[in-house]
């Protein structure tokens, strides 16, 4: 296989520490924020701890919530910690009424450094940030304008594109679909590139698109697949967390019945080849990847060294190796391959600008 240095081949590049001068902040009163955030006296390995809560899909959804985890898991067992108080942890959720319990209970385990996962935390964070100017708080998915609080953002639309032309080049029968869990411009942003994605592969492709409302019904996404695929829908790209489930479900079952049915499913947020396996075969096409492990641990080490981003939306695109696909495992031919790449380059160089939202330039 060519190797190719965007695209698919950023799958498998860990890139924690290559963005850390350029996320670090050059405002003394923002680095102080940072430093008093981070561990409020000298900074050691022994002084300084992370954690997070997660959204309600939990460490194992396959998803956003699971890359979080693996960002924080991967950064505490770098520096040696051990899981639990004074190294690294996490606290579920099981709906929102965890989230302002989770944060807190954290606080009162001393951690320097928490995060938040999902947009729907904006208001438990904004709360507890301004009580606990001691502690250092990261949201991704969400902004949260406080001194010591790090906006964590993707630019989810180059992603979604890079999955469109995919879809684009490989459907059989010129109809793919979009499931989103929640509409809020998070998913709207993956839904906007993949509709752009498509249509610069083909204007005539139809691209039928719907919203279940929820991240963790399975389904509901497995029934909203049924229907796309009973229509003559042939690649469906979900975003829609632990509702996604549901969308490889009723592609296994149809693969199951007919060995030679074309179905097929593109993952979101994390690598999702092995939600796809259904006996010798495989309906993942690919996966696009929305790496917050890399952001969680860039972070990590800013806060660690006393520059906590704080007041600061920090946003991870291609170009910051903070969105990729995955490989596709022969899924996707090499000429299709290097066309995905090819558009890839041009997003990080940015010669090609994709849109956040369905029809608007932004």
């Amino acid at each position: 296989m060519t190797k190719r240095k965007f695209g698919l081949a950023m799958s498998v590049v860990l890139a924690a520490g290559t963005m850390l001068a350029a996320c670090g902040s050059a405002d003394k009163d923002k680095n102080n924020a940072g430093d008093k955030s981070a561990t409020g006296n000298d900074v050691g390995k022994s002084e300084f701890s992370i954690a997070m809560v997660t959204d309600v899909g939990g460490i194992d959804d396959k998803s956003f919530n699971q890359s979080s985890w693996k960002g924080v898991k991967e950064f505490g067992e770098e520096q040696g910690w051990e899981k639990g108080t004074g190294g690294y942890d996490y606290l579920q959720s099981t709906g929102p009424a965890d989230y302002t319990t989770n944060l807190n209970n954290l606080v009162r385990r001393d951690f320097n450094l928490i995060y938040g996962v999902g947009f729907l935390m904006e208001d438990a964070i904004s709360d507890i940030a301004a009580q606990q100017k001691d502690t250092g708080f990261a949201i991704i998915d969400g902004v949260v304008d406080a001194p010591n609080v790090t906006s964590i953002l993707f630019k989810e639309q180059e992603g979604g594109f890079l999955a469109g032309v995919a879809a684009g080049l490989m459907t059989k029968s010129d109809k793919v679909g979009f499931i989103g869990g929640m509409d809020n411009p998070v998913i709207e942003r993956f839904e906007a590139g993949f509709v752009e994605g498509v249509k610069t592969i083909n204007p005539q492709i139809k691209v039928d698109s719907k919203y279940v409302g929820a991240f963790d019904k399975a389904e509901l996404g497995k029934a909203e697949a049924g229907r796309m695929y009973s229509s003559g829908v042939d690649i469906i790209f979900h975003a829609a967390g632990g509702t996604g489930n549901g969308v490889f479900s009723e592609a296994k079952e149809r693969k199951q019945a007919d060995k030679d049915a074309y179905v097929w499913v593109i993952g979101v947020d994390s690598d999702q080849y092995e939600e796809g396996k259904v006996g010798d075969a495989n309906v993942t096409l690919t996966s696009m990847l929305k790496r917050v492990d890399v952001a969680v641990k860039d972070i990590s080490a800013l806060a660690m060294a006393g520059k906590l981003p704080g007041g600061e939306t920090k946003v991870y695109g291609l170009a910051d190796e903070g969105i990729a696909l995955a490989d596709s495992r022969g899924a996707i031919p090499q000429d299709v391959l290097d066309q995905i790449d090819d558009f890839a380059q041009k997003i990080a160089t940015g010669e090609i600008e994709v849109p956040e939202f369905v029809g608007k330039k932004k």
